[in-house]
């Protein structure tokens, strides 16, 4: 296969992940934006484990689906969690523990405990002035969906896609 096709597969599959991951918060739209919430789409942040171009899907698909459903702070923070999630997850795509990719779940979890739950929400959405203890419980409930998000359905996901060949040839061909 030469370089062009290479190139217009790996854009594709960009495309469609963002597309997916927009489409998935829009339809779950009252889980996935708010100080709780279980963003289901979060799951594709577990993408990176078969190949860098997942970051580029998934970053974009939470730019645009904070742009059409959440704040302009969401759009830079969130945004900005997912990206930095997303390059430490590539990172550690070969890592298992008992054949799963959980290791490769805790970035989302912890990026967005921090940047999300315990510094955009009791910044910028808080009633009142931010403390030490509402700054914890932000990160802790977002924490709470991430893991649900990523930890359970995102390592789910990676398995399935490792076990279907199909699957495994659709997100991995080169």
């Amino acid at each position: 296969m030469n370089m062009k096709n290479l190139s217009v597969r790996r854009l594709v599959r960009c495309a469609v992940i963002a597309a997916v991951y927009v489409v998935v918060c829009l339809v779950l739209a009252p889980f996935s934006y708010g100080a709780v919430q279980v963003r289901v789409a979060e799951a594709l942040c577990l993408l990176p484990v078969f190949g860098a171009e997942y970051i580029v899907g998934v970053t974009l698909g939470c730019f645009l689906a904070n742009l059409l459903g959440s704040t302009v702070v969401d759009v830079v923070f969130g945004t900005l969690a997912t990206l930095l999630a997303c390059l430490v997850t590539y990172k550690l795509r070969d890592i298992r523990v008992k054949g799963l990719a959980i290791p490769a779940s805790l970035p989302p979890v912890v990026f967005n405990m921090i940047i999300v739950g315990a510094f955009e929400i009791t910044f910028f959405f808080s009633d009142g002035a931010p403390t030490a203890m509402l700054a914890v419980f932000n990160a802790v409930t977002v924490g709470i969906g991430e893991l649900i998000s990523c930890t359970i359905l995102g390592v789910a996901l990676v398995k399935l896609i490792e076990r279907n060949a199909s699957l495994n040839k659709i997100f991995t061909e080169e």
